[in-house]
């Protein structure tokens, strides 16, 4: 990918925008960056980038586009918005940082989506990776940029992953050895608008693979079983719930593997160290990609067995007078938070609310009877949810200001042996710049107890 001299268009100083402006320099491009956010609140960034050349446009949408060469287009900025759909009037290639790294870069992909359980899964693929002694890289939407790493990698290194919808609209030849669909609810309507302009976004990340390549796929989840007609790749299912002919999946509390010769039983489904079905569902993709890619089964099982999980992912924080307190941090829709509801047998304070995706919280309610006792919401969507809530039946609802009230209040409606669960169902950024953020104050109010 030759750069030099060209005219390169930043659209939207993220995390991965310090790397990719710097990888830009070095390759000898003319950088401007364009963030509709202003100098006062990127200061910390653009301190970051003192001594290189680079022309700000911030405050506003970019108006002159004619001297622009490529545009590259932060995951959080629409790729329908009016001056972005100027730049691809105008012939110029827009690309998100994602494709960037992928033209740069020389090891085998494979790429990690769905609803949820993509952070899970891409950390937990990546341990099986580097415990089999390969050069793996664990990236993307999980925190890491690609850009970061493309210069440390050789032909056989290995990029565990995990892609949005939102990064995989802006890609154009991405092309991953092996894709997976995890699973695919409603989410992000806000953003995609309907359900099958996600789902199409979701498919793209098998879009560039042919017969050589895999895509493993969730049997489980209709949505996700239908898309294997669309695929060139071969692909292979995992399940939970049925027996395959092929694949990985469960029969009589055995993982099974079906695949090109082996056909065996790997281990006790109960042996997996993380809790809940979502989580089982996420080591059965785990498995089948370290399959496919032909790694040792002793390896994948001692890591099955001895992996913790991910921070904000149903992260126990601490036990005080027989309350647990878990932080769920990262169930940013309902189908997430429901999947964190069904891991515990103990009953429940629920802590939910955050920023309006314009999603149905009616199901996420339905799965209340019997586990969540008391309903202690915040943020922007705390009276969409009480209102659900009311409607479904369910009235043990109490609305607070911020975190720490949250934790207070649940603390008061919490008896001996419950579980206060931060799992609020909703994105974080009315209150908070990422879900991290929303858990670690989760945890500190916790420890102030």
């Amino acid at each position: 990918m030759k750069l030099k001299d060209k005219t390169v268009l930043l659209v939207g100083l993220a995390k991965t925008g310090i790397s990719t402006v710097k990888k830009l320099i070095n390759m000898g491009a003319n950088v401007v960056v364009n963030d509709i956010k202003k100098e006062e609140q990127l200061k910390d960034i653009i301190n970051n980038l003192k001594g290189y050349n680079v022309k700000y446009i911030l405050g506003k949408h970019i108006e002159d586009v004619t001297d622009i060469d490529l545009a590259i287009v932060s995951p959080g900025v629409p790729l329908d918005l009016p001056f972005i759909e100027k730049i691809k009037r105008n012939n110029i290639e827009v690309i998100g940082e994602v494709e960037f790294s992928y033209r740069l870069s020389k090891g085998i992909f494979i790429g990690i989506t769905g609803t949820n359980g993509k952070t899970t899964t891409t950390t937990l693929t990546g341990e099986i990776f580097k415990a089999a002694n390969k050069d793996t890289y664990v990236v993307g939407n999980i925190g890491n940029p690609v850009i970061d790493v493309v210069d440390e990698a050789n032909e056989n290194s290995i990029f565990v992953t995990e892609l949005s919808s939102f990064q995989l609209e802006s890609i154009k030849e991405f092309r991953p050895k092996v894709s997976s669909i995890l699973n695919i609810t409603e989410d992000h309507l806000n953003r995609h608008k309907t359900m099958e302009n996600y789902i199409n976004a979701k498919a793209r990340i098998f879009e560039n693979q042919n017969e050589e390549d895999f895509t493993v796929l969730n049997y489980d989840c209709p949505i996700v079983r239908s898309l294997a007609s669309k695929c060139k790749s071969r692909v292979v299912f995992f399940s939970r719930k049925e027996i395959l002919k092929e694949g990985v999946f469960v029969e009589k509390n055995s993982i099974i593997i079906k695949f090109e010769g082996i056909n065996t039983i790997l281990m006790n489904k109960n042996e997996i160290n993380i809790p809940g079905n979502h989580n089982l569902e996420n080591a059965l993709a785990a498995i089948a990609i370290g399959v496919i890619l032909n790694l040792d089964l002793d390896v994948i099982k001692n890591i099955l067995k001895t992996f913790n999980g991910v921070e904000h992912r149903l992260e126990f924080v601490k036990e005080i007078n027989n309350i647990k307190f878990v932080n769920d941090s990262k169930g940013t829709n309902p189908d997430a938070s429901i999947k964190a509801i069904k891991s515990y047998n103990e009953p429940i304070i629920l802590i939910a609310g955050g920023m309006d995706k314009k999603s149905d919280f009616t199901e996420f309610i339905k799965h209340f009877k019997g586990r969540v006792k008391e309903l202690v919401l915040l943020g922007e969507t705390a009276g969409i949810i009480e209102k659900t809530a009311n409607k479904e039946g369910f009235t043990n609802c109490h609305k607070v200001k911020n975190m720490k009230e949250a934790v207070k209040k649940s603390y008061e409606l919490a008896r001996s042996g419950y579980v206060v669960l931060l799992s609020p169902a909703c994105a974080s950024w009315d209150m908070y710049e990422s879900y991290e953020i929303r858990g670690k104050d989760f945890k500190n109010e916790v420890f102030s107890l």
